[in-house]
């Protein structure tokens, strides 16, 4: 008796070949004019790169980066769970200065030394304050300090100058 073949059908594709969707790709990059630009960038590469040669090569410009760049290295250091915690009493802050100032408006004359008494007395302003304190205290102790290139204060390294 002969013995039984052992066939098995290859499985239906149900997604497109890498070529199909390179072609699709393609299409939909010409359809959107990215295909145009992309080719007008290259024919155009010398004036482009001279442009943003330009560009960068401004003190203003260099300035600007060098100052984001201290920018996202200072906010490395905070944690997220801090930065998100300043960010949200921040919001709560802004959003109640406009009805604290709306009532200051209604009101017609000045607290006087009664008032202002009665504000030396508030625990809950003091506790308040405190933090706002201690930030002032610790930024004024910052800017009595010697001002030091960047590069001097994140890497150890002396700068040249």
């Amino acid at each position: 008796m002969a013995e039984p073949l052992h066939y098995q059908p290859s499985p239906t594709r149900t997604e497109p070949s890498a070529q199909e969707a390179l072609n699709e790709l393609l299409e939909n990059l010409h359809q959107h004019g990215f295909l145009r630009l992309a080719n007008d960038m290259v024919k155009a590469n010398n004036d482009i790169g001279k442009i943003v040669a330009a560009g960068l090569n401004r003190p203003g410009t260099q300035n600007a980066v060098q100052n984001l760049s201290l920018l996202f290295m200072t906010l490395s250091t905070v944690p997220p769970e801090r930065f998100n915690h300043l960010l949200l009493a921040l919001r709560d802050a802004l959003l109640a200065m406009k009805p604290a100032s709306d009532t200051a408006q209604q009101e017609k004359s000045a607290p006087g030394v009664s008032g202002v008494l009665k504000l030396l007395n508030d625990e809950a302003l003091w506790q308040g304050i405190r933090p706002l304190l201690a930030a002032l205290e610790t930024f004024a102790r910052a800017m009595q300090g010697d001002e030091e290139k960047p590069i001097t204060r994140y890497s150890g390294k002396p700068s040249r100058e």
